[in-house]
């Protein structure tokens, strides 16, 4: 890839950030301290610096993350000055909305109960993600 292609690559997500910031009423950007979500975050920070984010930041928290991920996490929002909210998958089980078949199950295809939750309870009306395009099908 060339450098004026991922320049081109890099304006055309900054758009859509934008867009999507003047186009609904109360939007979040997804962001888990993954190496995806770090190159989002960066997007947004070109494209709404030196302003703030006109969105939180949302994680939604499997309890099975590494401690150095969630402190890093923790650690750019506050740095950013940006809010974080965080759903948490304990909660979905706690409340009986997930079931694990077992204690050692991967909860990552859980999260999504947690999410929606979360994107109801703040009233999200548009949730922003990083994908790669070696992982989509």
């Amino acid at each position: 890839m060339t450098h004026s292609h991922l320049r081109l690559l890099e304006n055309e997500s900054i758009h859509v950030l934008r867009e999507v910031a003047a186009e609904c009423r109360n939007p979040a950007l997804l962001f888990s301290g993954g190496k995806d979500s770090i190159v989002l975050l960066r997007l947004a920070e070109k494209a709404f610096r030196p302003g703030r984010f006109p969105f939180p930041l949302v994680h939604i928290d499997t309890g099975h993350n590494f401690p150095e991920v969630i402190a890093f996490r923790d650690a750019r929002a506050a740095e950013l000055g940006e809010r974080l909210v965080v759903g948490h998958l304990e909660d979905s089980i706690r409340k009986g909305r997930v079931r694990l078949r077992a204690d050692d199950e991967s909860r990552n295809k859980h999260q999504s109960v947690t999410l929606l939750d979360t994107i109801a309870e703040h009233g999200f009306d548009a949730c922003i993600g990083g994908g790669r395009r070696d992982e989509e099908k």
